[in-house]
């Protein structure tokens, strides 16, 4: 057996005003046999289907994997180069290819495309009308049933954090070998609650979600068929026509008891939509951050302040803040800012130079702030993520800083990347226990490391691109009288 990968992932803040152009998207896109050198024994879905087939003895096809995280809406150039270079390799082998394994993050956005995921997938089915699709979402995948029209049959991950990528993968790939060795045919139902939530509170561990995703892997267990539940939250800042939450069933039982299955539990969604919505407060800045105060007092564990609307790792807010009040021992990881880079690394380990810092990417980034910062290491960095999302996969940030602004400790980098584990501070040398404060940017997934090593996570709300106030976006694409919050009823 024959079986071609490939992947196109990202997940589109379509909001932000820039759109990601192809030569960007294509930094660090792996082809060929790198993808089975790179990625083998990872926790990515890449790595997931290859571990599958090799156990299979299947014969791999790697064509390429072009991955990139929370960024902006990318150009139709964009789609159309990475659609092309899949149909293209596609036909190379098509003539002896028994199936192929798709990752697509089911929330990238461009301009020109009003579903880019069913476009990849509409052009393979065209190519292989008979060949068995299986494909593998992001658990914040906007998709419907026209998305899959074109697959055989779909997944996405059960956890947010997403530390089950590599499972992930190893589901569709089981499928897979299921339909081609035993001639099992799968059935797919997709349901739409109608429901949305800010990204921050669709960690699966919040209750009441974590409750109904429960219930969705019972089923599973109690099913003397095979069974497969996807409950997606869906990514609430790209603005499309299906934007929003899904429940995905796939199976071998008659399509009527899939559908059932997919109504009960879209039904539910909906009756918890308020509480789904905001399970935990939300501060302002200035609350937030009195707040952490507040709580540092008696604190003997280090306190996240988690300014989660910022979409590209560049805001400002938190900081402007803790520098106004000249609060010490507070790290700011990973910060987006490639001139403020090279200029430090232009000056040198040990110089102090003025820099402007952050908020480049939008008026909403917040402040461009203009600071004094001492060197302390300036280097390029790369590393292999040692947490258990992504963990394996490789990260290069490209000229990085480590700064020391007012007592801050703020490290910046060329190539964005979230904190969502200690290697944020372990690639500087640093030990995240030495600080009270950490603000972070990610929206769930720091969950997986800094939930149980934080003595509190602040919340914080900015007037950046990603808000927990939904109603506050300026949808075009979207239908908002069909959906929650828009729709109570």
């Amino acid at each position: 057996m024959r079986i071609a990968i490939a992947g196109f992932h990202v997940e589109s803040a379509s909001f932000l005003p820039s759109l990601m152009t192809y030569e960007e998207f294509d930094q660090g896109c792996l082809r060929g046999e790198n993808i089975v050198t790179e990625l083998t024994g990872t926790n990515t879905v890449i790595g997931g289907f290859i571990d599958i087939c090799q156990r299979e003895q299947f014969e791999l096809v790697p064509l390429f994997y072009a991955y990139q995280g929370a960024v902006s809406g990318v150009t139709d150039e964009t789609v159309e180069n990475y659609v092309a270079e899949l149909v293209q390799g596609l036909t190379q082998h098509q003539s002896h290819l028994d199936g192929v394994l798709l990752h697509l993050h089911g929330a990238a956005w461009a301009p020109g495309f009003n579903d880019v995921e069913k476009y990849f997938l509409d052009k393979v089915r065209a190519l292989l009308p008979d060949t068995p699709v299986m494909v593998a979402f992001d658990y914040h995948a906007n998709i419907d049933s026209d998305t899959l029209a074109g697959a055989t049959a779909a997944f996405a991950y059960h956890e947010s954090p997403h530390t089950d990528m590599g499972d992930t993968g190893r589901r569709a790939a089981r499928c897979m070998a299921k339909l081609l060795t035993q001639q099992m045919q799968p059935r797919w139902v997709l349901e739409k609650p109608q429901v949305l939530t800010p990204s921050i509170f669709s960690c699966t561990a919040l209750r009441p979600l974590a409750d109904i995703i429960g219930q969705a892997r019972a089923l599973e267990q109690q099913s003397s068929y095979y069974l497969d539940i996807s409950i997606l939250a869906g990514f609430s800042y790209a603005d499309s026509h299906n934007t929003g939450f899904s429940v995905l069933v796939v199976g071998e039982q008659p399509q009527a008891e899939l559908a059932q299955i997919a109504k009960d539990l879209s039904a539910q969604i909906w009756q918890q939509r308020a509480l789904i919505y905001q399970p935990e407060p939300v501060y302002s800045v200035k609350d937030g951050v009195a707040h952490a105060l507040k709580v540092a007092q008696t604190s003997t564990k280090p306190i996240v302040l988690l300014e989660h609307a910022d979409r590209m790792n560049d805001s400002t807010y938190v900081l402007a803040e803790l520098l106004e009040r000249q609060v010490p021992g507070a790290a700011v990881p990973l910060l987006w800012d490639p001139k403020a880079a090279a200029l430090a690394a232009k000056a040198g380990e040990g110089s102090e130079l003025e820099l402007e810092l952050g908020g480049h990417s939008s008026d909403q980034a917040g402040p461009r702030l203009k600071v004094k910062a001492k060197v302390l290491q300036a280097e390029p960095k790369q590393y292999r993520v040692s947490g258990s999302m992504l963990q394996g996969m490789p990260v290069n940030l490209g000229q990085t800083a480590l700064l020391d602004v007012s007592g801050i400790h703020v490290s910046v980098v060329t190539f964005p990347f979230f904190g969502v584990d200690s290697d944020a501070f372990t690639v500087f040398g640093q030990n995240l226990y030495d600080y009270t404060f950490i603000v972070l940017r990610s929206k769930t997934h720091f969950r997986q490391y800094y939930q149980d090593i934080a003595e509190e996570i602040v919340v914080i709300d900015t007037p950046d691109h990603g808000p927990a106030d939904l109603t506050a976006l300026p949808y075009q694409r979207l239908v908002k009288d069909k959906v929650y919050p828009f729709k109570s009823a």
